[in-house]
């Protein structure tokens, strides 16, 4: 008789050993890009966190992967929507608050980190912050008042501000980020 597969057991178990592994690599990836002179490779992750390296390319596949997988998990849900009851007042609180979290150097060896491997990782970088951004332009819709387009927002604020965070020795101060809005809205 052949062996049956019990399609319940593939499934991860919320705080079972698949949440336990992603944990312990997660933290390793984190220890990893704070030590500066540590190569970023599947096997040293796998050693740091104490898993075979089989189990971390299973899952992950490529460093790049795995970048992308903590990215997620460090970026969703970390800056709050602002409803401070104007577009203006949300926008600048919006981009000093992305200014804060770009400002922190475990945010930005992690960006920079991301960047590097390319592939889809550089998106999930960006993918959270267009979606909050988006709903604040919605929200403003929603009230009946006009927005600038949502390519325009992400070219005057989310652009500036990473680009700064990533590519200058000048990291993005909440007063500069607040001054992006007034590019965008213009009086």
């Amino acid at each position: 008789m052949p062996a049956t597969t019990n399609p319940s057991r593939t499934e991860s178990r919320p705080g079972g050993r698949s949440a336990q592994v992603r944990a312990a690599v997660h933290q390793a990836v984190k220890e990893l890009l704070a030590d500066e002179a540590s190569e970023l490779t599947i096997p040293v992750i796998a050693a740091r966190a104490g898993v075979h390296a089989t189990t971390v390319y299973r899952r992950w596949g490529s460093v790049g992967d795995l970048l992308a997988d903590v990215a997620t998990s460090r970026f969703s849900g970390n800056i709050v929507i602002p409803d401070t009851g104007s577009l203006r007042g949300d926008l600048e609180r919006f981009a000093s608050d992305l200014a804060k979290d770009l400002s922190d150097p475990d945010t930005l060896v992690l960006v920079r980190a991301i960047i590097g491997t390319g592939g889809e990782g550089a998106g999930v970088c960006r993918r959270e912050r267009q979606q909050q951004l988006e709903a604040i332009l919605e929200r403003e819709q929603a009230r009946g008042n006009q927005t600038p387009a949502v390519e325009r927002a992400i070219d005057a604020l989310l652009a500036p501000l990473y680009y700064r965070a990533v590519f200058t020795d000048q990291p993005p101060s909440p007063e500069w980020a607040r001054s992006l809005v007034s590019h965008l809205l213009p009086d």
